[in-house]
């Protein structure tokens, strides 16, 4: 018996414990949501990330200050560019988020988030943890919401994700016990899953959605999953008006691709890791992980990013400038929703629909074969002005 290991591994999980209780009494004292109809100027940060990351952040950012330029005028709306999330930088400091960038964050309201690269084991990098993962933890950013549409299809989704909890907060935090043995970790709590859930349903119920369905694995992943689904059937109780079902995420998986089951989900609510893989699966019927956007939403703060990769194997091979900027685009779509603009949003969101699913009059292939993220931006921006924008997306869409 190996008492030093085993006394190790005791610590090692004593103190995540001990963060873990601090963080529900941190979760208990969350103050009320912003209301961003009374700020002036609201602060919007762009993170260029690395990788492709800063060509589609400011083709992106060009688009919404287009969009914004009379908010820009007078003083409604203000953007700051934060640089320092390249991972040359964050491996310089050995943090996901350095802090002179946190404070930067935190000096925002709302962040719009090109991709960062995370390192893996073996790559050149120092193993630090996601930024993503690091910044939805800082900022308390507890719901990942990703929308999926396609009208011609019948689907309808709008997917929330658990964002700070599971095993992806603690992915970094297991312990080699021995050369033979190793542990990693997931958490769940009362509070975590209780206002993930409750977003669903209320989200539900005020769209007049009868319907919630909760993922989980919670016949075999039986304490975290297991509170989850409890949670759920409690809340569940408050909202008559919304029917809701448990499904395993295996199967789940399985029916997103089934043609008469797929239209049958509406709003679907699941832990972090669920989340990321069910999100990424229902973005190809969309056109793809390049075309989705996604929100990261907290009391404070919210966060809309891409919901792909950094790229650096375009980076490197020179097709850069060809990068579609679709999925930041669509996360910029959000957050213009977010912050009051619905109406900015409809029209980039029709924008995009018209522009890369439907009328295609140039096409993004990645490759020097198809259109640049600069000359994809000049479309959908001349897209967002056609009188016709409407009626083109609702005679495409039906």
């Amino acid at each position: 018996m190996n008492n030093e290991a085993i006394e190790r591994a005791k610590n090692h999980f004593a103190k995540l414990v001990q963060e873990q209780l601090e963080r529900v009494e941190r979760m208990k004292q969350a103050g009320d949501r912003v209301d961003y109809l009374k700020l002036k100027p609201i602060i919007i940060g762009v993170c260029w990330g690395d990788g492709i990351g800063p060509i589609i952040s400011q083709e992106t950012q060009r688009i919404l200050e287009f969009l914004l330029k009379e908010e820009m005028k007078n003083g409604k709306v203000e953007f700051r560019t934060i640089e320092g999330l390249t991972i040359e930088n964050r491996a310089k400091h050995m943090k996901a988020i350095p802090d002179n960038v946190l404070k930067e964050l935190k000096a925002c309201h709302v962040i719009l988030k090109a991709p960062t690269t995370t390192p893996e084991k073996g790559d050149e990098w120092p193993n630090i943890e996601s930024a993503n993962v690091a910044m939805r933890r800082y900022l308390d950013l507890f719901a990942n919401v990703r929308p999926v549409k396609v009208p011609k299809e019948e689907i309808d989704w709008i997917f929330f994700r658990e964002n700070t909890e599971g095993a992806y907060v603690l992915g970094s935090k297991g312990i080699q016990v021995t050369e033979d043995l190793a542990f990693d970790f997931t958490v769940a709590t009362r509070q975590g899953a209780e206002r993930i859930i409750r977003m669903a349903f209320d989200y539900a119920a005020k769209n007049n959605i009868n319907k919630v369905t909760v993922v989980t694995k919670a016949n075999v992943v039986k304490t975290t999953d297991g509170l989850f689904l409890e949670i759920a059937g409690e809340i569940g109780k408050e909202y008559p008006q919304v029917q809701w079902e448990g499904w395993y995420i295996d199967i789940m998986t399985a029916k997103l691709v089934d043609p008469k089951r797929r239209t049958q989900f509406r709003v679907i609510v699941l832990p972090n890791l669920y989340g990321d893989i069910l999100t990424d699966e229902a973005a190809e019927f969309q056109g793809g992980v390049g075309t989705a956007g996604s929100a990261n939403i907290g009391t404070r703060y919210a966060m809309f990013e891409a919901i792909h990769g950094s790229a650096p194997r375009m980076i490197n091979e020179g097709r850069g400038q060809y990068a579609d900027p679709s999925s930041l685009v669509r996360a910029g779509a959000m957050m213009l929703r977010h912050i009051g603009f619905a109406d900015k949003a409809d029209k980039l969101e029709m924008a995009l629909d018209v522009c890369g699913q439907y009328e295609k009059k140039i096409m993004i292939t990645g490759r020097d074969n198809g259109a640049s993220a600069e000359e994809f931006g000049n479309y959908l921006m001349e897209a967002t002005q056609d009188p016709n924008l409407k009626e083109k997306w609702e005679s495409f869409t039906k």
